[in-house]
C-alpha cells in the first residue's frame, strides 16, 4: 500500500469491483485502451492485478481518495509484452474523476518507489498517440519524449507515443 497527500494506492477490494467494472465499460475511459470490458473481464483483470502485485512487489493497484475512500481507478507499474525491458506506468480513472491531478499524484508516488526502493534506472510511459490527455499527463511528472512506434495490443496495431523518464532526471 502506498499513500500520497490525498490518495490511498492498494490492492483492490470486492467494493472496488462495481466502479472498477464501470469505469472499465466507460468508452470515454476506454478509448485509447480496447475495447470496453465486460464486467467478468473486469473482474478477472482486477484479480489479476492482485496476484501480480503480490508476486512481484509493483503493479496497478486501485486509487483511493483518502478524504472520504471514493474508488477513483488505478495507476501503477507494470512490465508490458512490447518493452519487456523496462517498466511501464500507466494510470485509468472513472471520468468523473479526470482534472483533478489524481493521475499525476498516483503516477508520482510509484515514481517514487521506482526510483527509490526499486532502484530503476527508468520508466516509460506509453499512450496511443492521439491521448493527449495522458501525454499531459507525462509531462507534468517531468517524462520527455522518448520515440513512436506502431504497436500491437491483442493483434490490432496502433501508433503509439512512448515517453521516458531516468532516475537522475526525477525531482530534480
Amino acid at each position: 500500500m502506498r499513500t500520497t497527500e490525498r490518495l490511498v494506492l492498494r490492492p483492490f477490494r470486492d467494493s472496488d469491483l462495481e466502479p472498477w467494472a464501470a469505469l472499465n465499460a466507460d468508452p470515454d475511459v476506454t478509448q485509447y485502451l480496447g475495447p470496453p470490458l465486460s464486467r467478468e473481464d473486469s473482474d478477472r483483470t482486477a484479480w489479476a492485478i492482485n496476484a501480480s502485485y503480490e508476486a512481484q512487489g509493483f503493479g496497478f493497484l486501485a486509487v483511493e481518495r483518502r478524504s472520504d475512500g471514493v474508488f477513483l481507478g488505478a495507476c501503477g507499474l507494470s512490465k508490458e509484452k512490447w518493452y519487456p525491458d523496462d517498466l511501464e506506468i500507466g494510470w485509468r480513472l472513472a471520468r468523473e474523476h479526470w482534472g483533478h491531478g489524481y493521475a499525476t499524484e498516483a503516477a508520482a508516488s510509484w515514481l517514487d518507489h521506482a526510483f527509490g526502493e526499486a532502484e530503476l534506472a527508468r520508466v516509460i510511459a506509453v499512450t496511443d498517440t492521439p491521448n493527449v490527455r495522458s501525454i499531459a499527463v507525462m509531462r507534468r511528472l517531468g517524462m520527455s519524449f522518448d520515440h513512436e512506434a506502431v504497436l500491437e495490443d491483442d493483434g490490432v496495431p496502433f501508433d503509439a507515443t512512448i515517453y521516458s523518464l531516468k532516475a537522475g532526471e526525477w525531482r530534480k
